[in-house]
């Protein structure tokens, strides 16, 4: 199951208790899913860029909720009722993408190592290479 960011902005004037409500809803979503909810984590406050309207007034702050999961692809489909949340301003599914997961992807046992590659000595700031070095040998000073 690939990882996913589901970033949630609540409205400023939403209670702690209301919030908690909605993260465990969301929570249990994904638990009924058999996904793992492997982080939750809370931005606070934050001041938008721009304010963002609803039916009861134009929002210029709210509270930006992070929560990192491991579901199925199709689970975007399911998180549709977000829409309908009256408690949100917007919401956000993400996936991460290019990342492998599991000991199998970072360890090689054949090799003793976790995975990576080796620069065999080199700099990665060198702008010369080694031709460069050649090259001054031969001019007369």
């Amino acid at each position: 199951m690939p990882l996913y960011d589901c970033m949630l902005l609540l409205k400023p004037k939403v209670g702690k208790e209301l919030l908690i409500d909605l993260v465990g809803r969301v929570g249990k979503h994904v638990y009924r899913r058999n996904g793992v909810l492997t982080e939750v984590r809370s931005f606070g406050k934050v001041n938008l860029g721009y304010g963002i309207k609803k039916l009861d007034g134009r929002h210029y702050e709210g509270q930006l909720m992070q929560m990192t999961m491991m579901v199925t692809p199709n689970f975007n489909k399911e998180l549709q009722y977000l829409n309908k949340e009256n408690r949100l301003l917007r919401w956000l599914l993400v996936k991460h993408r290019g990342t492998d997961y599991g000991v199998d992807t970072t360890f090689d046992h054949t090799k003793g190592d976790y995975g990576g590659e080796s620069l065999g000595g080199r700099s990665l700031f060198n702008d010369r290479s080694d031709e460069d070095d050649e090259d001054d040998e031969d001019e007369p000073v």
